[in-house]
């Protein structure tokens, strides 16, 4: 009887923990709120940005405002499908999956140099793991500060070899590492009030 009981429990804490990972933050221009969000015990994101921080010297807010950038927070953003004659969905114009927005060969790399081999796009922990190494690698590649949201973020949407040659993206491109500088700044504000 008491086993039967310990099951039921188990399975509907199982539940409610795969339910908070499947949902998207409420209000993703507030950290303290997309952390109070997902502080489960299983799937906590500010403990994993954190570690993420400690281990390549991105800061949080930089962390997080690229996630938000890339996927809004959903773990299973895709870029738009083009259109077959027009108005077929078809193929997705990236490969660019998750909360990252990896794309498939830059996702093996990392596996590849961190040995994270079960690593997944759709897991918050191992998303803000692989924006963490991509920004330290442009950091120690091309000089970027590890602070500095804007050119971390130019290098992230443009890649290492477009960003190498000097490529800084158009209008658009340079309006997005800004909304990201922004959103970064803005996280650390409210980091810094978090819980006062």
């Amino acid at each position: 009887m008491r086993s039967s009981s310990f099951s039921k429990i188990g399975a509907v804490c199982m539940l409610l923990a795969l339910s908070a990972c499947a949902t998207p933050p409420n209000h993703i221009n507030n950290v303290c709120a997309v952390f109070d969000q997902n502080d489960g015990w299983f799937d906590n994101w500010q403990s994993a940005a954190e570690r993420t921080q400690q281990k390549y010297g991105i800061p949080v807010p930089v962390l997080m405002a690229t996630v938000r950038k890339e996927s809004g927070f959903k773990s299973n953003a895709r870029p738009p499908r083009t259109k077959l004659l027009g108005f077929i969905p078809w193929k997705h114009v990236s490969s660019a999956t998750g909360f990252s927005q990896a794309l498939d060969g830059t996702w093996s790399q990392y596996q590849s140099e961190t040995g994270n081999w079960a690593a997944r796009r759709t897991k918050f922990a191992d998303a803000v793991d692989f924006v963490g190494w991509y920004h330290s690698k442009t950091a120690d590649t091309y000089g970027v500060a590890r602070n500095d949201t804007y050119n971390l973020y130019l290098a992230y949407y443009l890649g290492w070899t477009a960003y190498g040659r000097g490529n800084r993206g158009d209008a658009g491109v340079q309006g997005y590492a800004r909304a990201t500088d922004k959103m970064a700044r803005d996280y650390a504000q409210q980091l810094s009030e978090c819980g006062n």
